[in-house]
């Protein structure tokens, strides 16, 4: 029987084994097309890369060397008297970019030309205009508004073109461009960590300032702005970067620049080709920290003033008003306030919707009222037209006296027997005060008095006359700048018959005269130059330059300007004429027109004013119908009982705020009581059926 012969059994490797499982394994076999893939694509890359983009990686290599950078220097602090600091350099973030090392296109060839359009450049550019939450380009574009903000794009062309459009030299493509100033902590930190995607893109830290009082004290302290584009060579010439340096543009800030913005070091960096310095080489030149300035404000006392001040203008009604306090014996400005203000930290963060509408006001905040605005000081400056009578022998001492029955008519030049072409010049009190003799027509602000005595009258008195009028005036500072180390300052106006034929093409005539006489008509003074010259009366006689900056260190304490009074001049007035213009200031608080300043345990001086003038703001809001409105002035100094010597001076202004005695005053009181620390005692105000007058 034949058996059926069973083939040979094929023996398997291991390996034809797991290949034969992989064949049959869909899974298997697409895993490994997949695997295959991978290998296919990175060798393509890596071959892409040697041979077809080689020159292009090349040159971003090139590009990883070493740099000289300017290191900015800390900026100096400001301090008030008691070593407070007013000021801070906090870190702020500004998102940069380096032209040059922008990504090219792959095809570009290498040349001495940039163009900030290649793909891959604007694809950086897009992706950080969405982090920024800015426009890559508005250039072009219908937004709508007039001035649309600047896109990514735009700033960067802005930058790497002239005034005339032409390319900037090569070099200035390595110079960082500011895109953004001031970002947030987060967006810097997404922008860095998005550093492989935004090659030319970098996050700069640098100090900001803040100001942590803000309003209180911005008139005095001013603010930071970029390089203004008019001034830019002559910035650039010493030595600052018009894209990233931001400059002093009001106050302490501006008239003390070179002494707080200290001075640039310098490195050499190594970058990479991002742009990202990797480690500093060497140091060329390190940077000098810049100077501390110490202002002769008291910040506790300015906070005071200011209280009083805003108090004075709610009872007022007044928009505007400024309070000014000062040693009378040294010129130092202990405390300055103007109002309306603002708050000097908008300039750092950023001007919003709302700060610019609040600058529209008509009343100007961004404006230092108490040295840039020109006003008519009213009665107060009747102690100047005392002084120079004195002086010249128009009143002889207290022997002269002069009758006011309320009012003084003069006669018309051309018709002098026709009285209804006369011009009849009224007193504030209209029924007269009588006889009076300088120190009375002081204590009650006499306007007939100062009418006599400034532009005569009649054959009673021949008066000053507006030429020695204007030389006392220009003597006690009217008329010239004070030399504050603020900005803005106005020198206001001393107006003579010339100036009037010049400005007018008239003739001067007595009632200017008399004008003049009570601080009013042509003459324009600022607040600051009104109480300076009431601190000359207070010293007895020398007029000395104001200053809000006592002294200025190096950053290590060690005083560079030292504080030294400065004497503008010393006024050519006999020491008995000073005692009569201070004793009728004194009897002005004691039993005349500032009764209501009057103060339990002070020795004090005051002058009241109010001055009726009509402006552009009146006009506008129609207030010039009939009567002009009214500003109230007060000025005063003060010393302890039982001293003779001033301590301290100030003085207050409300604009359309009424009479001085009624409105100025009681601030000024206020003002006084804070600064000597006294706690004001009920009852201690003047009764309301007390003397007013201008």
């Amino acid at each position: 029987m034949n058996r059926r012969r069973t083939p040979p059994k094929v023996v398997q490797s291991r390996w034809e084994a797991r290949w034969n499982a992989i064949r049959e394994s869909p899974r298997v076999v697409a895993l490994g097309l997949l695997v295959v893939g991978l290998f296919w694509i990175f060798g393509h890359r890596l071959w892409k890369i040697q041979f077809v983009e080689g020159e292009h990686y090349r040159r971003l290599s090139e590009r990883q060397s070493t740099r000289e950078v300017t290191i900015s220097a800390p900026r100096g602090i400001i301090y008030d008297r008691t070593g407070l600091s007013l000021v801070r350099n906090v870190p702020g973030f500004n998102v940069v970019v380096v032209p040059a090392y922008l990504p090219d296109d792959e095809d570009d060839g290498e040349g001495e030309t940039f163009e900030i359009a290649s793909d891959r450049a604007e694809e950086v550019l897009i992706r950080l205009a969405m982090m920024l939450d800015m426009p890559y380009t508005t250039v072009g574009t219908n937004t709508g508004a007039d001035n649309p903000p600047l896109g990514v794009r735009d700033i960067l062309r802005n930058t790497l073109r002239d005034q005339n459009g032409n390319e900037v030299p090569f070099s200035t493509y390595y110079r960082p461009v500011v895109i953004k100033r001031g970002v947030d902590r987060d967006t810097a930190l997404l922008v860095a960590q998005q550093a492989l995607l935004l090659p030319g893109v970098s996050v700069e830290v640098e100090s900001r300032r803040e100001y942590p009082y803000g309003p209180l004290v911005s008139q005095i302290l001013g603010y930071l702005l970029p390089v203004p584009q008019e001034a830019e060579e002559e910035y650039v010439a010493q030595g600052y970067d018009p894209d990233t340096d931001r400059v002093g543009m009001a106050g302490v800030e501006a008239t003390y620049e070179e002494a707080l913005r200290g001075k640039k070091g310098r490195q050499i960096v190594e970058e990479d080709v991002l742009g990202r310095v990797i480690r500093v080489v060497a140091e060329l030149e390190p940077f000098v920290p810049g100077d501390n300035v110490y202002l002769t404000l008291d910040l506790d006392l300015q906070r005071s003033v200011e209280e009083a001040l805003q108090q004075g203008m709610e009872r007022a009604d007044s928009p505007r008003g400024v309070a000014i306090v000062m040693n009378p014996q040294t010129g130092e400005i202990l405390a300055l306030v103007s109002l309306p203000t603002y708050d000097n930290n908008v300039f750092t963060r950023g001007l919003s919707a709302g700060d610019l509408q609040s600058f529209q006001d008509p009343h100007r905040p961004l404006m230092n009222h108490a040295i840039s605005d020109r006003l008519q000081p009213g009665s107060v400056f009747k102690i100047v037209t005392a002084a120079g009578a004195l002086q010249e022998g128009v009143l002889n001492g207290r022997s002269t006296r002069l009758n006011c029955s309320g009012k003084i008519v003069v006669p018309n030049r051309y018709a002098p027997n026709d009285p209804g072409l006369a011009t009849t010049f009224n007193c504030w009190n209209r029924a007269g005060h009588g006889w009076l003799d300088v120190v009375g027509g002081i204590a009650h602000s006499c306007n007939v008095f100062f009418y006599k005595v400034g532009g005569g009258f009649e054959d009673e008195i021949d008066g000053l006359g507006p030429e020695q009028l204007a030389h006392y005036a220009t003597l006690f500072g009217f008329g010239e700048l004070t030399g504050v180390e603020l900005t803005g300052e106005s020198e206001g106006r001393v107006p003579t018959p010339r100036w009037k034929r010049r400005t007018y093409g008239e003739s001067w005539s007595t009632g200017n005269t008399y004008h003049l006489s009570i601080g009013e008509g042509f003459l324009e003074v600022t607040p600051l130059q009104m109480l300076n010259a009431v601190n000359a009366v207070a010293n007895g006689g020398t007029l000395y330059r104001p200053h809000i900056v006592h002294h200025v260190t190096d950053a290590q304490g060690n005083v560079t300007r030292p504080f030294e009074p400065q004497v503008i001049r010393t006024l050519p007035i006999d020491a008995e004429n000073w005692s009569l213009i201070q004793q009728g200031m004194e009897g002005a608080v004691e039993y005349g027109t500032s009764q209501r300043v009057q103060i339990e345990g002070l020795r004090i001086w005051g002058k009241t004013g109010t001055a009726q003038f009509c402006d552009d703001i009146a006009r506008a809001a129609g207030d010039c119908e009939g009567s002009w409105p009214e500003h109230a002035w007060f000025a005063a100094y003060a010393a302890r009982e039982g001293t003779t010597e001033a301590e301290v001076s100030t003085i207050v202004f409300l604009y359309h705020g009424g009479e001085g005695s009624t409105m100025a005053v009681p601030v000024a009181r206020d003002i006084l009581t804070a600064y000597f620390g006294l706690v004001e005692e009920e009852g201690g105000v003047a009764d309301e059926d007390d003397e007013t007058t201008p």
